[in-house]
């Protein structure tokens, strides 16, 4: 087979199917992931191991073949046909498996996203620390990048952003952006988020929260005056601050929640939910940091925020039963799959 020219097929039948998602492991046949669903391509050939190996030597570079021999899996990027992948190689049952997420070329506007305007306010602060949180695969990466884009096209402000892999690009308009990679531009999050107190830098997006060091470094970075954004694997505003202060040792925690009371500007949390007339739409959470919520943060107080999120909507506060209550009775999505998602549903059920 030529896995070059097999590669070109796939994506190409990906982008005309409008899939998110293309998975290729031994046994089964390609797979592609639309509007949230998974579909076999039956008419393509079961792969085997041998031709699994065929797609690693087109999909990684020598050091990322390298490093999945070595650590049985890897991160790593790739550019076809106008569209560009962020993928995943990991080793299972003797064999190789690759999961590639597409990454939309252009950058899309908060309006083209479904997302609420207010998420702007948080693209004008001089400084801060805010995170767009939720499962893997709810569009948190395109959430940031939209953000990034919105500062990079109104301030004259210099942006890093460090990820592991690059995913969206960014192309400097009023602010200068210098895209760094974990691996090839620099050895880790931490080493980057360390050298950017020394590079000028005003914005900077940090592609995930993986450890407490590089938490720690980028609330720093937000307490001296840079605006910091991020995400992390949660699922909520209140479970986020909990994590975060438990990714520390006993000793550090209450250092790094009276950090987190002040530098913190917001959280957003996102799901994206099957639409009824075809495609996913978002529902969300959004946390807004005021005096009430830092001083649930220093007192160690957390489990009182979800209640001032429900109690808050007029300062901008979005609580995830309301706005998936608004789209249930919108028709955008069934009340099952509303459900689904609560991660309260009676209280939902007295909303709907």
């Amino acid at each position: 087979m030529d896995y070059a020219k097999e590669i070109e097929e796939l994506v190409s039948l990906l982008l005309k199917e409008g899939a998110s998602d293309l998975h290729l492991s031994s046994g089964r046949p390609p797979i592609i992931r639309v509007a949230g669903g998974l579909i076999p391509l039956v008419k393509k050939s079961v792969l085997t191991a041998e031709d699994m190996k065929g797609f690693c030597q087109v999909f990684l570079t020598g050091e990322n073949q390298v490093l999945l021999e070595k650590n049985k899996d890897v991160d790593f990027s790739y550019s076809l046909q106008n569209a560009r992948f962020r993928g995943n190689a990991f080793r299972r049952q003797e064999s190789i498996a690759i999961a590639l997420r597409l990454i939309p070329k252009a950058i899309r506007t908060l309006p083209e996203l479904n997302l609420p305007v207010i998420l702007d306010m948080f693209t004008r602060k001089s400084q801060g620390f805010f995170l767009v949180v939720g499962p893997i695969g709810q569009g948190k990466t395109t959430t940031l990048a939209t953000l990034i884009e919105m500062i990079n096209q109104t301030r004259t402000e210099h942006i890093m952003t460090i990820e592991d892999p690059i995913e969206y690009l960014f192309e400097s308009k009023k602010s200068i952006i210098d895209q760094r990679e974990v691996r090839i531009d620099t050895p880790d999050f931490t080493s980057a988020l360390t050298a950017m107190f020394r590079q000028d830098i005003d914005v900077c997006m940090v592609g995930e929260m993986r450890d407490a060091t590089t938490i720690s470094t980028a609330v720093t970075a937000a307490e001296t005056g840079h605006l910091v954004f991020s995400t992390l694997h949660t699922n909520n505003a209140a479970q986020t601050i909990d994590r975060i202060i438990d990714s520390f040792p006993p000793g550090q925690q209450d250092q790094i929640r009276v950090q987190l009371a002040s530098s913190l500007t917001g959280i957003f949390s996102q799901r994206l939910i099957p639409r009824m007339s075809g495609g996913l739409i978002p529902a969300y959470e959004l946390l807004i940091n005021n005096s009430a919520v830092s001083n649930l943060i220093r007192e160690r107080r957390t489990y009182e925020i979800n209640t001032v999120i429900e109690t808050s909507s007029q300062e901008g506060m979005i609580d995830m039963n309301r706005s998936l209550a608004e789209l249930v009775r919108s028709g955008e999505i069934t009340v099952e799959s509303a459900h689904m998602n609560s991660l309260n549903p009676k209280t939902l059920e007295r909303m709907i």
